[in-house]
C-alpha cells in the first residue's frame, strides 16, 4: 500500500518567546506515533512553515524524523522562490524525510505556466515522491483539474492534496472521479478541510490529509478507520461527533488558532505557541473551545 493513503496528522509547529519549542515538538510527533497514525506531515500549513526560516525548518524536518519511529514523514518545502524551495527540498531529504509536500507561494499573482514549472524545476531534483499541495485559502492560486494531471505526470509526483469535496455525496463521488481520469494510477487522492474528511473518503479519496489529527488523532482516527473498512454511516458520524469543532473552525478564522488553542489547553504546548503576528484566540473565544473539547469528551 502507498505511504500516501490513511490518516497523515499535521501538527503544531510550537514556538516559545519566538523560538521553535523543539521539546514540545518532539512530544507532539511522539504522540502521533503512539497513537498509530499512517504518516505525519511537519511543516503544513498547520506547521505554520510560511513563517519559519530555513535553520529551524531543517531543525523541525530533523527533529520529526528522529521522533517518528517507523511513522513516514512527510515535509513542507513551499517558498516564494524556486531556488529557495529546491534547497529546503535538499534540507527535508538530508532530515532523512520520506517525501515533502509543495504549495506553490506567490506574492504576484502566478500563472498556470508558472505553477507547472515550479514543479517541474523542483521533481527532477528529488529522491523522493512529492505531494501536490491546492490550498488556495492560503496560497490564492487554484488549480485547474488539467493542471493536476500535468504535473501528475512529472517525475516522483505521488498525490495531489485537495481542498474540499462537494457536500452533496453524488457531486463529491464526480468530483473525485474527474480528478482521478487525469492522474496515473500510482498517484493517489487526499482530502483536505477537515469538515470534507468523511465526504471525500466517502467518495474514493485515498488519504486525509488532517489539521486536527495533528493534536487530537485518536477521533480522526476512527473516522479514517471506519471509511477504509466501508462503515460508510459510522464514518460520517464520526464527523459529526466533530462538527462542534468544524464549527469553531468557521467561526474563527480557520483552523489554526483553534488547534493551538486546544493543544496550549492540553498542555502540549506553551501558552502563545503560534508565530506573531498571529495572535491565536482571545479568553473569551479559548473559553468556546475548551468549552467544545470538554463537552466532546477530547480532553
Amino acid at each position: 500500500m502507498s505511504m500516501f493513503t490513511g490518516l497523515s496528522a499535521f501538527p503544531l509547529t510550537p514556538l516559545g518567546d519566538d523560538v521553535v519549542d523543539e521539546a514540545a515538538y518532539a512530544g507532539l510527533i511522539t504522540r502521533l506515533r503512539e497513537a498509530g497514525v499512517d504518516s505525519i506531515t511537519a511543516l503544513g500549513s498547520t506547521g505554520s512553515y510560511a513563517y519559519l526560516s530555513r535553520q529551524e525548518r531543517r531543525l523541525v524536518a530533523r527533529t520529526a524524523v528522529e521522533n517518528a519511529g517507523s511513522v513516514p514523514v512527510f515535509a513542507g518545502i513551499g517558498a516564494m522562490r524556486t531556488s529557495q524551495v529546491q534547497a529546503l527540498a535538499d534540507d527535508a531529504q538530508d532530515a532523512g524525510v520520506a517525501g515533502v509536500l509543495l504549495a506553490p507561494l506567490g506574492y504576484q499573482a502566478l500563472t498556470e505556466d508558472d505553477v507547472f514549472g515550479l514543479y517541474e524545476d523542483v521533481t527532477s531534483g528529488l529522491s523522493v515522491p512529492l505531494i501536490v499541495y491546492d490550498n488556495p485559502g492560503t496560497t490564492h492560486f487554484t488549480f485547474t483539474t488539467e493542471l493536476y494531471g500535468r504535473i501528475a505526470a512529472l517525475p516522483n509526483v505521488a498525490s495531489i492534496k485537495i481542498p474540499g469535496v462537494p457536500v452533496d455525496p453524488a457531486a463529491a463521488r464526480d468530483r473525485v472521479a474527474e480528478i482521478r481520469e487525469v492522474l496515473p494510477p500510482h498517484v493517489t487522492i487526499g482530502v483536505s478541510g477537515d469538515p470534507s474528511a468523511a465526504s471525500g473518503l466517502i467518495a474514493g479519496c485515498d488519504a486525509w490529509y488532517s489539521v486536527i489529527a495533528g493534536t487530537l488523532p485518536p477521533p480522526a482516527l476512527a473516522l479514517v478507520r471506519a471509511a477504509q473498512a466501508g462503515r460508510q454511516d459510522e464514518a460520517r458520524r464520526a464527523s459529526e461527533r466533530l462538527a462542534p469543532l468544524w464549527d469553531l473552525f468557521a467561526q474563527f478564522g480557520g483552523s489554526l488558532r483553534v488547534v493551538s488553542a486546544i493543544a496550549e489547553h492540553l498542555g502540549l504546548v506553551r501558552p502563545r505557541s503560534l508565530p506573531l503576528p498571529i495572535r491565536g484566540l482571545d479568553q473569551a473565544e479559548r473559553a468556546c473551545v475548551i468549552a467544545v473539547v470538554e463537552e466532546l469528551g477530547l480532553a
